[in-house]
């Protein structure tokens, strides 16, 4: 049988919707359903809310340019998910992952807001590569 793919079971669709409803209801048990990239969504979803305060601090970092305190929560759940795939999933294009969180967004953000996404997520991204360049040199 053949895998049929539609919007709402793209994994980052999955991911945001499931950190999110953490994020609502901080004593809800998280399950993750079969799916074909159920590891890379259990790997992010939990590695998202476990390093939530890390990927606090790094987004700190990128505030001086962009006015985060006035986001809904589902555009901070869409950067802090990105943050832990720029972060923790080095095998994955920086770009690739940018460009599948904007894709995603359109299913929870307007397109003024995605433009806004886009301008954040890209410096995010410069921002934490930089980070972990000096950290390579360190080791």
């Amino acid at each position: 049988m053949r895998y049929k793919f539609t919007p709402a079971k793209n994994p980052r669709v999955l991911i945001i919707q499931k950190v999110y409803s953490k994020l609502i209801n901080n004593d809800q048990k998280i399950t993750f359903e079969k799916h074909r990239f159920k590891k890379f969504i259990k790997d992010v979803v939990n590695g998202t809310i476990e390093r939530t305060e890390i990927i606090n601090e790094e987004i700190k970092n990128i505030e001086k340019h962009f006015n985060l305190n006035n986001i809904d929560d589902i555009f901070k759940v869409i950067i802090k998910c990105a943050a832990f795939e720029i972060l923790y999933k080095p095998n994955l294009s920086r770009k690739i992952i940018i460009k599948e969180y904007l894709n995603v967004s359109n299913f929870f953000l307007n397109n003024s807001q995605t433009k806004y996404l886009n301008a954040i997520l890209d410096n995010l991204a410069k921002s934490l590569t930089k980070w972990m360049r000096l950290i390579l040199l360190i080791i």
